[in-house]
């Protein structure tokens, strides 16, 4: 059990980040020191970006549940 929920930790770890990086930058930080803020927001919020959003909390879920799974696991074990 611990195997499993260690495997599924690493591989939500790694499409976490990179679900992350995808996101378009909001502008005001280190994006826009480097020419992101050129861009301006026409449309706002897309579709894409809003499903972006609901992917990015499923997977920042189930990478919580993994590391408290893991916690449980290992505080509870003989």
């Amino acid at each position: 059990m611990a195997l499993t929920l260690q495997i599924i930790l690493v591989l939500s770890c790694l499409v976490l980040t990179m679900f992350v990086l995808l996101h378009k930058g909001k502008g005001g930080g280190l994006s826009s020191l480097f020419g992101g803020g050129v861009q301006s927001n026409l449309s706002g919020s897309t579709v894409v970006e809003k499903n972006l959003n609901r992917v990015t909390i499923l997977t920042a879920i189930v990478w919580l549940v993994c590391i408290i799974g893991l916690n449980l696991i290992q505080a509870y074990a003989s």
